[in-house]
């Protein structure tokens, strides 16, 4: 029978799992012992396996993870955890100065494997310090991998791979998606990084999407199925490295393709796809691609503007009707977002979501 659980707790699932079988590894992070353990994915952690294993860390963001760093040099495989993306922007010398460049700089002899976990995304008004995305910063540092996981599944085997990977990796989840449900195996498995997944087969558009858009981009093709439009969607998974193989592949079936993005339009990560597709398969587009991204403005803290600030799935319907000369459907499609966008805050994803810790 298959069992579903939720993100978060595949996220936990995976952990446990990786504290059981290899001493090596631990958790540090602010906030991971509290009751609420970081949204749910490290709570009873410290119970189980002891404050020697999973301990809190003071707010010295910087410091603790050149601490992280140094014990990864000496065999460890630590798991970092931040509450927000945006405290870990204290820490990016040691990420990038350091983990990022030893492996190369010392020959293969010193690594720095070592997970870091890093919550994304929008709600509650949290407002431009505490909404940022970053995965197109991450993914322009040689020497580290990065993974957005947009399911269950993919929660617990990327973060399996990524710990015993001999690289330091950026593990970027969206906080929306922790209530999320979907099949999970009790067993510990393993998702390669580097490979994105096919969701739908599709002939008319390719739908290329990572992290929470990937939902966004659910719904749009299901929505663009009412309308006798055929659409192929793409989860990413990997932002680096980048599986351009499964892209560029779908891109020649179709012609088409729209890249759903969580984060700012300008030099995005929605570019670099764009880009790999105009270098690699430019003679197959039929039409130009398209970013659907956040605005190159800040995060606004009131849902009056952030109705309008984060693109939905209808956006992403709506570029794929303009991009297949439809204008009647995009036009419907656009008096349909404006109806959406007036009905009440669009900043909490459902009403069990009662603040973000």
């Amino acid at each position: 029978m298959e069992r579903n659980i939720q993100f978060n707790e595949a996220i936990l699932e995976g952990t446990a799992h990786l504290l059981e079988t290899d001493p090596s590894v631990y958790v540090m992070g602010l906030g991971v012992p509290d009751p609420k353990g970081t949204f749910g994915t490290t709570r009873g952690l410290k119970d189980k396996f002891g404050p020697d294993r999973v301990m809190d860390m003071p707010i010295s963001e910087n410091a603790m993870t050149g601490v992280a760093i140094g014990s990864a040099s000496r065999g460890m495989r630590p798991i970092l955890t931040f509450q927000r993306v945006d405290f870990f922007l204290l820490a990016l010398d040691q990420l990038i100065n350091n983990a990022a460049k030893w492996h190369y700089m010392f020959g293969d002899q010193m690594k720095a494997s070592l997970l870091i976990r890093l919550v994304i995304g929008r709600g509650w008004g949290q407002g431009p310090q505490q909404s940022q995305s970053f995965q197109s910063l991450f993914g322009h540092i040689p020497g580290l991998k990065v993974v957005m996981p947009s399911t269950p599944y993919d929660a617990k085997g990327l973060l399996v791979s990524a710990v015993k990977d001999n690289n330091p990796v950026i593990y970027l989840e969206h906080r929306w998606l922790h209530k999320i449900h979907g099949p999970v195996p009790e067993k510990s498995y393993e998702i390669p990084i580097g490979k994105a997944r096919v969701i739908q087969e599709g002939s008319a558009v390719t739908i290329a999407a990572c992290s929470h858009m990937t939902l966004e981009a659910r719904k749009a093709v299901e929505l663009l199925e009412e309308e006798g439009i055929s659409a192929e969607l793409i989860d990413i998974r990997s932002i680096k490295p980048l599986d351009k193989e499964t892209i560029i592949k779908s891109v020649r079936k179709t012609g088409r393709l729209i890249v759903a993005d969580p984060d700012w339009k300008f030099c995005g990560f929605a570019s670099e796809v764009i880009a790999t597709i105009a270098e690699e398969a430019f003679s197959d587009l039929k039409a130009p691609p398209v970013r659907v991204s956040y605005p190159d403005r800040h995060t606004p803290a009131s849902w009056a503007l952030s109705n309008h600030y984060y693109p939905s799935y209808h956006v992403i319907a709506m570029e794929v009707c303009k991009t297949l000369h439809l204008p009647s459907k995009a036009q419907m499609l656009l008096q349909e977002l404006l109806e959406f966008r007036s009905e009440g805050p669009l900043d909490v994803p459902d009403a069990s979501f009662t603040g973000p810790f």
